[in-house]
């Protein structure tokens, strides 16, 4: 009998133990082709351009690899059951991201273009501030089902992010893409890629508590079955939203997304 009491809390405290070093140790494997890959970009670019490997390697490899190493640790401490596949890929996509702007930078430099600033050392500082945030999540959500408190509270705050660029006097037009607002002090700042972030909420929350609604169908429509009406609504206001981004605003990346 006493054994019998005794089998699940040891087979619970095993799986503790074992289970979440192994899904970090998975994670750091991932890390390190997250950032080599990048690293082999970088160098494959200089040498594309020039026929020899850029003078920056090194430091940028160097950076890339601590900023993925601060939040890997980071994930271990306060998150230690967390997907390990999310921050690889974060990591290699950033990486990539930041190689590509090192190339445009390359190519407006041999064109000796006035006044111009190279983007890419600014990147990694953002990518640096994004991942000091990162931490900062971890640290103080201890929880996340809190966020499922605030599922159309998200939904409100991303609309009027989405909104913003269209604002007079506060939306610039850039490149044909009216996606930016001007702050003063700080330059120009896209919402829409804080609206994601917000939306992301939004999505989960609602998702997670209209999961039964959504999937029981209540009438046909063009040969769909589709839920009620209460419950499709917000995921067609914010199809709608898609649309009227597509065309005022003109960006196509994040309208297919929402969409």
């Amino acid at each position: 009998m006493s054994s019998s009491t005794n089998s699940p809390t040891h087979h619970t405290s095993t799986i503790g133990a074992i289970g979440a070093p192994s899904r970090r140790n998975t994670e750091l494997a991932l890390l390190v082709f997250a950032v080599a890959i990048p690293v082999f970009a970088y160098a494959n670019v200089g040498l594309a351009i020039s026929d020899q490997v850029p003078s920056g390697l090194l430091s940028y490899g160097l950076g890339l690899g601590l900023l993925a190493g601060v939040a890997h640790l980071a994930v271990r401490k306060f998150a230690p059951y967390a997907d390990p596949l999310l921050l690889p890929l974060a990591t290699l996509l950033n990486g990539l991201g930041l190689v590509v702007i090192w190339r445009l930078d390359q190519s407006k430099l041999l064109q000796s273009l006035p006044n111009f600033v190279t983007a890419a050392p600014r990147q990694l500082l953002y990518t640096a501030l994004g991942i000091g945030l990162f931490v900062v999540v971890l640290i103080f959500l201890k929880d996340h089902r809190v966020l499922q408190r605030y599922t159309y509270i998200s939904m409100f705050t991303a609309l009027v992010l989405l909104i913003l660029p269209l604002v007079p006097g506060l939306g610039a037009n850039i490149y044909g893409a009216k996606i930016w607002i001007n702050i003063p002090g700080l330059g120009s700042l896209q919402p829409g890629e804080f609206a994601k972030i917000v939306l992301a909420v939004f999505f989960a929350g609602y998702l997670m508590v209209k999961r039964d609604a959504l999937a029981l169908a209540s009438r046909r429509f063009m040969g769909l079955y589709l839920p009620r009406g209460r419950d499709l609504g917000p995921i067609l206001v914010v199809w709608a939203i898609s649309i009227l981004i597509l065309v005022f605003e003109t960006d196509l990346g994040t309208s297919l997304l929402f969409f």
